[in-house]
């Protein structure tokens, strides 16, 4: 039996308007899976969806059970839980059974935060229990199931400090556990960093040793005792810690390496570690990426070009704009004039082409000539001083051994007199040197190693130096006060002395710092800390010194 267009109509109009309210309805489950929820994915989307897809993202996983909680918002009603970003309630206890399971004895956080499942940095928990890395918390997540495989149930997110407990899901809110957050970001008032250098008491690690904040050691990764030997110089330079122990100072910075020396900084003078050492696996990784490998965990450097390469890549790193300063260059830099000889080629050429030159002085462009000689002064900034050391005797004494031989501290700083000439191979030039402006902190390196095409030597000479009272104003020349009422500042005392023991490429470094609130001296190794005589900090072979200005 034929149905009639009338009837047929009605069918089509019945199609057409449950077709509409199909398309106008929310997403249904029959067209739209849902999607097994991991808040790592989800907050990886966000993250590179930024231009508005991820509100869509947001969407999905709003019908999920489980949330991304690096967002999560403080309790603003104080009922016990908390909204995060999809509106769903995550609960806030304070009696959770497993706090009792926590081993602090197994936490240690200068490891780089990746999970050590995926070796993803996002959304990193650590397991409180065994110290482990783990990703995400929601239920398909690394976290989770190391939850239910190894009955590990308490988990701190490395960023945002909040701790959970898993599989429950819901946060821990117990002040028993801040101390585990002081250690994974230590924290400093300006009061606290003011009274650093008053300080005497000594910390307690929790295996029972005691140690003092900022007389740490250092771990040897794998011959980065180059790198141990200037951080800890570096951190005796007070204005220089001060700065990188508060995190407000350098926020508008993007540089990973300005971040991790800070986060270093910190944990090194801080008073409330588990361990009496400090990692710097963190930085190191940030040095290697930032210097393209230059520098790299195996393989030995100089601590002169490591410090070198650091002070300017930190300046460059932390100064706003192009011309403003840094506080490298306000505890660092110095100024001195240069005049430089150079022979004239072309006046050469004409003298022995027969030309005529009647030896006149001529003044072009700020240098002058005098017959075949161009000199030329100008005034350039320095981060450090290098001292040249006299060559040692090629022959052995009676007994048959090679005599040691010593010079004064200040018998190699008269390259800086301004009348000492200092001959250059390459470019040939006849160098003279004078210190215009002297820097709050002095760096001086003495040239130990020379590289030829055969091998490296070593140079074996001892400086005699002053650990205290070093009058520079006695042996080379200073400019006078800018102001009228200013005094000159040119006596220094010495506060860090690193020193190269052993043979050219098979030695190490070691370091002597002082400590400012009882002004005793300690050698560092490493882990290795111990303290020592000022006459032993003299006795060494210095490599590279800090002295500060006395005020």
């Amino acid at each position: 039996m034929r149905r009639s267009r009338k009837d047929g109509d009605s069918v089509d109009e019945e199609r057409d308007s449950r077709r509409r309210r199909i398309v106008d309805s929310p997403s249904s489950p029959a067209e739209e899976p849902l999607v097994p929820y991991n808040d790592d994915e989800d907050d990886e989307r966000r993250v590179l969806d930024h231009s508005g897809g991820a509100e869509e993202v947001g969407r999905r996983v709003e019908t999920e059970e489980e949330d991304d909680d690096d967002d999560d918002d403080d309790d603003p009603y104080g009922r016990g839980s908390i909204l995060d970003k999809s509106n769903h309630q995550v609960e806030v206890r304070r009696d959770c059974p497993y706090l009792d399971t926590v081993n602090r004895q197994v936490l240690d956080f200068d490891f780089e935060r990746f999970c050590s499942v995926s070796l993803s940095n996002l959304n990193v928990y650590a397991c409180l229990v065994c110290g482990k890395y783990y990703q995400g918390r929601g239920k398909k997540s690394h976290a989770y199931t190391h939850s239910l495989e190894a009955g590990h149930h308490v988990y701190i997110n490395l960023r945002t400090e909040k701790v959970y407990c898993l599989p429950d899901g819901y946060e821990i809110n117990d002040p028993s556990l801040d101390d585990i957050r002081y250690v994974l970001n230590p924290r400093f008032s300006r009061e606290q960093v003011e009274q650093l250098d008053k300080n005497k008491q000594w910390s307690r690690a929790l295996d029972g040793s005691d140690y003092l904040p900022g007389m740490v050691g250092l771990n040897n990764i794998q011959k980065t005792d180059f790198v141990n030997v200037t951080i800890q110089s570096l951190m005796r330079v007070t204005p220089l810690r001060n700065f990188f122990l508060i995190p407000e100072n350098y926020q508008h910075c993007r540089s990973q390496l300005v971040h991790r020396f800070g986060e270093l900084t910190r944990k090194i003078w801080h008073a409330r570690n588990f361990k009496g050492q400090v990692s710097p696996h963190e930085f190191l990784q940030a040095v290697m990426k930032a210097s393209k490998k230059r520098f790299r965990i195996g393989v030995q450097s100089e601590p002169v070009e490591f410090m070198s390469w650091l002070l300017n890549t930190l300046h460059t790193d932390l100064r706003i704009s192009k011309k403003s300063s840094s506080i490298i260059h306000k505890c660092f830099q110095g100024e001195l004039e240069v005049v430089k000889e150079t022979q004239n080629k072309a006046i050469s050429e004409r003298k022995e082409g027969g030309g005529e030159h009647n030896g006149a002085l001529k003044i072009m462009d700020g240098a002058t000539e005098n017959n075949n000689i161009g000199t030329e002064t100008y005034r350039m900034p320095f981060l450090m001083l290098g001292l040249d050391l006299p060559e040692p005797p090629l022959f052995k004494d009676v007994m048959e051994k090679n005599i040691i031989p010593q010079v004064p501290m200040f018998n190699i700083l008269k390259k800086f007199d301004g009348e000492t000439v200092t001959t250059t191979v390459r470019p040939p030039a006849r160098m003279r040197y004078r210190v215009t402006r002297l820097p709050q902190y002095l760096i001086v390196h003495m040239r130990r190693f020379t590289k030829n095409n055969f091998f490296r030597e070593k140079n074996p000479t001892l400086v005699n130096f002053p650990v205290k009272n070093l009058e520079l104003k006695d042996y080379i020349p200073l400019p006078a006060p800018t102001k009228e009422n200013e005094k000159l500042r040119s006596k220094y005392d010495l506060i860090a002395n690193i020193v190269h023991d052993g043979k050219p490429d098979e030695g190490f470094y070691r370091v002597f710092v002082q400590r400012k609130s009882e002004e005793l001296w300690y050698e560092m190794q490493d882990l290795h800390v111990s303290e020592t005589l000022p006459q032993m900090v003299a006795l060494s072979e210095a490599y590279m010194q800090i002295y500060e200005q006395q005020q």
